[in-house]
């Protein structure tokens, strides 16, 4: 069966600003037309590090079917100062001026395709830029006095070999953080932090105040889970967590007093947790194994973390 191969649908809007990159103007273009010259190509003008050049139909591009119309095409130069297999992806519009509104008609292919510029296929274009009837209607504003002046904007999209990815990590190794503080009873220090353990690519720790923090002092044990070092990530850069903060019964682990919280850490953010994470009563109450031998065992346990690699 054989392909069909749709053409691509033309884009024209107006717009105030004109083009970011090269503007060609041409006085007496009836003369030009009349000289029978098939095809003018402007000066060469440099976007995005590489040469190019307009290429203007003025009778239109007959051998593609332009006839009746004007067409344009954008074509690279300096090809053989390229490496032999070189290649160029590229987005342009093409602008026509309307001379009488002072707004430049803006012209591309609708699809937004990017161009591929090889060494096979040197030049795109728009072969029905604008028909000539309306073209040459002094009315419509882009022949006016015989001058007219079209333009373009060139994006050369360059690959960086530039790659971040974001990774959710469920159940990470190693996420468990175990904080044992004994002699409970004569803990006097208002705070206490566990080793500092590093699960995804963090470092994380665990802190404890004993007798509660802040309005909670002296009533609650409270607990914080910190992301260290926070104060190192680059502006914007965030950390999720998804975590456990428990006190564990030392013989029945169904008793657990345990919380879940999530989320992100930041560089101003980097302590979450819970300010009355449990009364001091429940804590003490010898009947539930809280501390046994005034031992205290706490942990958290980070349950998903966010990864970030950077490919440069």
């Amino acid at each position: 069966m054989e392909e069909i191969v749709k053409k691509p649908e033309i884009k024209r809007v107006t717009r105030d600003l004109p083009p970011a990159h090269y503007l060609f103007n041409i006085e007496s273009f009836s003369l030009l037309v009349n000289t029978g010259v098939e095809k003018y190509e402007s000066h060469a003008f440099e976007v995005g590090g590489y040469n190019w050049r307009l290429s203007l139909y003025p009778n239109g591009n007959k051998k593609s079917n332009g006839n009746g119309f004007i067409s344009l095409y954008l074509q690279i130069e300096d090809t053989e100062k390229l490496p032999r297999t070189w290649e160029v992806n590229v987005n342009f519009r093409f602008f026509i001026l309307d001379q009488i509104r002072d707004k430049y008609l803006t012209i591309e292919e609708s699809d937004g395709v990017i161009k591929r510029f090889y060494q096979m296929k040197n030049e795109w274009g728009i072969v029905q830029l604008l028909s000539l009837d309306h073209f040459n209607d002094a009315s419509n504003g882009y022949l006016v006095d015989d001058t007219c002046t079209f333009g373009v904007e060139i994006f050369v999209i360059k690959q960086t070999g530039k790659l971040e990815c974001l990774s959710m990590i469920k159940e990470p190794p190693n996420n468990t953080i175990t904080f044992r503080l004994e002699n409970y009873s004569y803990s006097y220090s208002d705070s206490y932090s566990s080793h500092v353990q590093t699960i995804g690519d963090s470092k994380w720790k665990l802190l404890v105040y004993p007798r509660g923090n802040v309005v909670w002092r002296n009533l609650s044990l409270s607990l914080f889970l910190e992301l260290v070092e926070a104060y190192n990530l680059p502006p914007k850069r965030k950390v999720y967590a998804q975590y456990k903060l428990r006190v564990k019964d030392r013989y029945n682990s169904k008793n657990n007093k345990e919380l879940t919280g999530a989320n992100w850490f930041t560089a101003v953010s980097y302590q979450w947790g819970y300010q009355n994470f449990m009364l001091l009563w429940d804590l003490q109450d010898k009947s539930k194994n809280y501390l046994v031998n005034d031992t205290l065992i706490v942990e958290a346990q980070i349950i998903i973390v966010s990864k970030v690699k950077l490919l440069l």
